[in-house]
This record gives structure tokens, sequence and C-alpha cells, in this order.
């Protein structure tokens, strides 16, 4: 999900998809937050041309000031202008500092913005990095064998984007309905607005707001996406207490368009900064105010497992990983991190719920029904006002140290269209092997665990320890190696068991017994170190959310929209493209970088 910084990159807003969270946090609206601002200024003291040195002011507009229209046919250019310097002064006086200059805000139809997209193309994103990029969703079983994740990830995109901050052009874009004057959703705005903050007093351009992984970017986007949805949740919490605030748009507006078909692994993999982070920045403001805020946008998290666990001090191991594949298999070495990407805590996290979502698989807790194990994710104990809010902590993921997945290509293996032709061969071999380390051997065999749970309820077959693994059809068809070695767990994938065995000829594997007779399933700890599980695990227990076609709670699937951390530009280790974005960018001349939910 690296973004490779060429010219300028956007922060996009999306609609949220609410999956059922239910319930909001109860922020005081009043309440004094711990800080080194100057106080907010008063009605008397603002005036045009203020706002530079004044917090709570905007050229004239003071934070308690009431609007004198509402936007029920839309909002006019001088409306919008209007409600752009009371927003602005409202975020002052919520974050207790002053914009350094002013933010522009335009709009742009459902259409324009569609239509530039349909109009793209991948971009700079080749064929070589989609084919990588593939296996990386592809491993975290999300994406599956006949998909490719460039279109996966449009799916969550297409329809959906409904405004962005641009910090190479230091403006505010909103998506809005066909054939009428706007209607602006207040707390998008806000959320925008807190980006352009940010822009002007830590410059977003900068290399490190940019992850070298995944991992890295879901996190680093924790800090960033964090304050803005922290900030708003206090912005909203004053609009229901003693602030006069514009009412949303009704269900035509702020952007409008048809709810996409998701991709809801995804989509749940990159909310979690706005989940996690919103609570992620609350501690830290709670703890020192917002100068730690500040010194934590200065030196960004590098793992999600610190914004999860808001850690800042969690520690992570070193990763050892040595290429030994043979018979033709290759690393890519000139994509992600030589030739790796880092899925992280988060994406791990994801990968077993999102089995229980789209395949009906009780992964994450073998014991508790489908709607159960959904439910882990959707129904967390902490709640926020302006958002559902998600869990991406459990003890299957917990004690993450570090991973690094390698793609793997065997060109060698390509098949030939019929002539003959050695030169028209075409789809070569694809593979991957992941290696994940843990802090504790017991962190390591607990998710080595709820791996094999998920393999095998895919498979269908019981697990045999110290063999190959085979999975005969469907998304996730082709053949799986898993060992662990104390803290490591290794994990090579190919078509077939003897592509696992060339991926990592070192391992204490066996290809798959021919006798199904002789197979007990044990797969106990022996005394090297490594261990298995027995048993037919993860299957489905028939309960599928009383069922009816569910949403991630148990609920319908098609309960609103959502909304994603985009990202376009010459290669994104796990996200890639989006040619929802492309058309866009063309016509504004920007690289996308971030969205808002």
């Amino acid at each position: 999900m690296r973004r490779v910084l060429t010219l300028s990159f956007v922060a996009a807003a999306i609609t949220l998809l609410s999956l059922g969270a239910g319930g909001a946090a109860a922020v005081s609206p009043g309440a004094a937050i711990a800080g080194d601002a100057p106080a907010s200024a008063t009605a008397a003291e603002c005036g045009v041309g203020d706002g530079t040195d004044l917090v709570g002011c905007w050229n004239g507009t003071h934070y308690e000031d009431e609007l004198a229209f509402n936007q029920t046919d839309g909002l006019t250019e001088p409306e919008l202008e209007e409600l752009t310097h009371l927003t602005m002064a409202r975020v002052e006086h919520v974050r207790e500092r002053p914009f350094r200059e002013d933010v522009p805000v335009e709009t742009v139809t459902r259409s324009e913005f569609t239509n530039g997209s349909a109009s793209g193309s991948t971009g700079g994103s080749d064929a070589e990095f989609r084919r990588w990029n593939d296996q990386v969703w592809k491993a975290l079983f999300v994406v599956g064998e006949d998909e490719n994740a460039s279109d996966a990830i449009d799916s969550v995109y297409g329809g959906a984007v409904s405004g962005f901050y641009s910090p190479g052009q230091d403006r505010i874009v909103l998506v809005v309905p066909e054939g009428e004057d706007p209607q602006i959703d207040p707390s998008t705005l806000a959320h925008e607005l807190v980006h352009a903050m940010q822009d002007q007093y830590h410059d977003l351009t900068r290399p490190r707001y940019v992850g070298a992984t995944q991992d890295a970017d879901l996190a680093v986007d924790g800090i960033v996406e964090g304050e803005a949805v922290h900030i708003e949740e206090r912005y909203d919490a004053r609009c229901a207490a003693n602030w006069s605030c514009l009412a949303p748009p009704d269900s035509g507006g702020g952007g409008g368009g048809a709810v996409p078909n998701y991709n809801f692994g995804i989509l749940q993999t990159v909310l979690q900064p706005y989940s996690d982070g919103a609570l992620y920045v609350e501690s830290l403001v709670d703890e020192r105010g917002w100068s730690a805020v500040n010194e934590t946008m200065n030196r960004p998290p590098n793992a999600t497992s610190e914004v999860i666990h808001r850690d800042p001090d969690y520690e992570t191991s070193e990763v050892a990983f040595e290429d030994t594949a043979t018979d033709g298999w290759e690393t890519y070495p000139d994509q992600g991190v030589n030739g790796s990407d880092t899925a992280g805590e988060a994406s791990m996290f994801v990968m077993f719920w999102y089995q229980s979502y789209e395949y009906r698989h009780a992964v994450l807790d073998p014991d508790a029904t489908v709607r159960e194990n959904i439910r882990i994710h959707t129904q967390p104990d902490e709640q926020l006002r302006t958002r559902a809010n998600y869990n991406y902590a459990h003890e299957s993921t917990a004690g993450w140290a570090g991973d690094e997945l390698y793609p793997y290509r065997n060109d060698g293996n390509a098949t030939a269209d019929g002539s003959g032709d050695d030169t028209t061969a075409v789809d070569g071999e694809d593979g991957y092997v992941w290696v994940t380390e843990w802090q504790t051997t017991a962190d390591a065999t607990e998710f080595r665990e709820t791996y094999l749970r998920m393999l095998t309820a895919h498979g269908g077959d019981d697990y045999t320890a110290g063999e190959v693994y085979e999975v005969a059809d469907g998304d996730f068809r082709g053949a799986y190696g898993v060992e662990r070695n104390g803290t490591t767990v290794t994990i090579a994938h190919g078509p077939e068991p003897a592509d696992v065995l060339e991926l990592r000829p070192d391992a204490d594997l066996e290809l798959p017994s021919t006798d199904d007779g002789d197979d007990d399933g044990d797969g106990a700890d022996g005394d090297d170190g490594d261990d298995g599980v027995g048993g037919e695990v993860g299957s489905d227990d028939g309960n599928h959310s009383d069922g009816d076609d569910a949403g991630p709670d148990g609920g319908d699937a098609d309960d609103g929209g959502s909304g994603p951390d985009a990202a376009t530009d010459d290669g994104v280790p796990g996200f890639g493209v989006s040619a929802a974005l492309v058309g866009l960018l063309a016509a504004v001349a920007l690289f996308a970088r971030r969205v808002r939910p």
C-alpha cells in the first residue's frame, strides 16, 4: 500500500459503510482538552481579515456564529464559502491552533468524477506490479485466484469517493449530486479541513507520511486520519450540544450514487486507521495533550500494532528470510521492499474475520457461530459518534512482531497457446513465501492454529502435520506449506504441492499422502519446536446469521456506502492504482494519497 511520492498526493473523503456497530460514544463537548495552544478569540476580537493570528476566528467569522441559511435546496457558492469559514473557525477552536492560510473548497459532480475515472487507465501500476500485488491480497485470502487485486480495489472505490484534500494544490474537492446546488456534509468538510491544517503545520508531502509497506502505511494513517476523526468527533459533539450546525445532506446528497458491490475484506482493512486511529489519538490527547499528537505526527507509527494496542513503544522483531527457491521460481526485487510487503496485524486480523463474513467459516472462534465470529469485529466495546467503530484485536493475531511476504513467479512454467512458439507463452505460475514473526511461541502457535483452521475450512479435508496441504478448488485453490519453528511461522503457496517444495526446498514437509485412510489428523507439537493442528477445523457450523444474506454483523450486506483509504501512484504495495480515481487525478493533475470514510 506504499505510495510513491510523485508530484503530490490527495486526501480523499469516502462515504462510510456502517456495518451495524451502532451506538455513539459520549464525548463531552465542553471538556477541556489538555494542550499548550492559545485560548480561542472572543466574538468581539474577531474581525474581517483576522484569522492567521487568532484561534476560533477566520476572516471575521467566529466559531460561535450561526448561519442564516440551510441547505435544503443546496448551497450557492457564497454560502459554501461562508460555511467553510465557519467550519475553519470551529476546527481551530477544537484543535486549539489557527490555520495559517485559506483553504479553497471546490465541487465536482459525480458524473464528472466517474466519467473522468472511467477514461483513465491503471496509471503507473505496470503489469509486473499488478502481478506482484495480486499475490499480496491472495495471501491474505481476500482476493481469490480468479480475481485481480486492481478490480477488487476498484469495487471499493467506485461511486464512493465524496471528497478529498490535495496537499500538492492546497485545496479540497467535494463530489456532489447532479443538476443541483450541492449539499455538503459538515463533518466531511471539517475532516478535510483537519487534513489541510495538518498539511500547513507538518507538510503531508514529506516522505515520512508514506509507509514503505501496507502495514506501515496503515500505521501512518493511524495518526493522520486518527487526528482528523478525533477532531470530527468533538466537532460533532459540540453540534449536538451547543453549536448551530447544518444538517447533513439527505440520502441523495453528499456525492450520491448507488452502493457498489464492495470487497469487504479490502474495505475493512483500509478502515482500520479511522477506527483505531481515532481512539489512539484520543489516548494521546488525554495523556499529554495536543503536543503528543504533534510529536507523533513528526514521528508516525510504523506498525498497525502500535495503533491497535495504543502503545507507542510496541516492540517488533527482525524477520529472517533467505530465498532458497529452485526450478525457476523468482521474487520481484524491484517491487515493494526488496520484493516483499508487510501485511501486519490489522490485515492479518481482517484475513481471518473475512472468512466468516464472505465464506461463512467460523475461523477466529471455532466454538462460536458465524454471526458471533462476525461480531468480534463489528461489535467492539468502544464506539464513535460519527462512524461505525471496529475491533482489530484478537488473540489469533496479537503478539505480532513482524512479517515479510514475498510474491514469486515462475515464467518457465508458462502455458503456451498451442502454436508451439515459445514466444507466445503466457500466464506463468505464481506463488509466495510469507515469513511471520511473533513475540512468543504461544503467539506463533495461536496464529498457526487459526491459519490452519482457515485453510482446512476452504479445503474441506483434515490437516496432516508435516505434509503440504492442498485445496482442490474454490477461490483459494492450490497447495500450502505451513511450518512453525519457535516464534516463526512460515507459509508457502504454489499451484501444486511440488511447487511448495520448490519454493521452500529446506522445509520439513512432504507431499500429501495418497492414502487418506492413514491420516489421523494429529499434529501435536514435536520435539523440533514445530507444531500442527489435527482434524477438520474452521468448517461452516450452519448458522448463517439466521439464514439470510448477511452483512458483517449478521444483517443486510447492503446497508450503506463505504470508505477506504485510497491511493494511486507508481507503486502501491497491497493497494495498487485505483481506476476509480485515475480520471479525476488526470483532470486535476494529482496523485491520490488518502481518503476519509
